[in-house]
């Protein structure tokens, strides 16, 4: 039987499997305008969550007891899909990977003063040896920076306050209602982008578009049941493990 930590550490590291193979999609998916791929994240997400709501919840699953919570984890969580969305599709994969690994100091800070964690000593060696090893690993250089570099960042402070709003949701709230309220307003966000044009996708990028959907629902669902079990500031720097399949699928996809 494994312990609320082993739990959390396992959900983690399913979660950033699913979450790698969802951006080397977006990667991929640069012909569709972004509202669109946005449109297949939320929609097909939303039919995932309905296979696994519990029968006895169908007729009043939409029902919270903080609503003014969830719209602000969805608030900082459409603010930092949108802008990962954008570095995936103008930045190396890599680049935008070995940024975002900002996150989990971020997040570590955050649980200290949103959730009076106590982060010992231990907790911060991991997430800065991780974090340092992934520079020395990628090398980031600055003789080609542009304002695209801007958005890996603002994903950082948007992922780690999410990371905060789910531990705190997950108290009272199933993980399932959490995720599906995300990916509800992904899905009306995406509807705004109507006007912008979108593109009639053939057979092959339909089904390529709509993993997307089920790999970021899986995901995320994976993401809110690993806090739900374990502290923010515990699991979090299991995400560096996330730069492998980066580097892996950057090198064989894109070279």
């Amino acid at each position: 039987m494994l312990s609320k930590n082993q739990l959390g550490f396992l959900y983690m590291f399913m979660s950033i499997c699913a979450f790698s193979l969802m951006d080397v999609i977006v990667k991929w998916s640069v012909d569709y305008p972004l509202g669109q791929v946005l449109f297949f994240r939320g929609f097909f997400g939303i039919i995932f969550y309905f296979f696994i709501i519990p029968r006895k919840r169908l007729h009043n699953f939409y029902k919270t007891k903080r609503p003014g919570l969830h719209l602000l984890r969805c608030a900082s969580g459409l603010i930092a899909l949108v802008a990962i969305f954008i570095a995936l599709r103008k930045l190396p994969l890599a680049t935008v990977v070995s940024i975002s690994f900002a996150a989990p100091i971020f997040t570590t800070i955050f649980s200290i003063f949103l959730l009076s964690e106590k982060v010992g000593i231990f907790r911060w060696l991991a997430v800065f040896i991780g974090f340092i090893g992934i520079l020395i690993i990628t090398e980031p250089g600055i003789t080609e920076l542009n304002i695209y570099y801007v958005f890996p960042i603002i994903f950082c402070l948007g992922l780690s306050y999410v990371a905060i709003t789910i531990r705190q949701l997950s108290v009272t709230e199933p993980v399932w209602l959490i995720s599906f309220y995300f990916s509800l307003s992904i899905t009306l966000l995406s509807f705004l982008t109507i006007p912008q044009g979108w593109v009639l996708p053939s057979l092959e990028d339909f089904m390529l578009l709509s993993l997307i959907g089920i790999f970021g629902g899986v995901a995320n669902l994976w993401l809110s049941q690993s806090y739900k079990y374990s502290e923010v500031s515990l699991v979090t720097p299991l995400k560096y493990l996330g730069l492998v399949f980066a580097i892996i699928f950057g090198y064989f996809i894109w070279n």
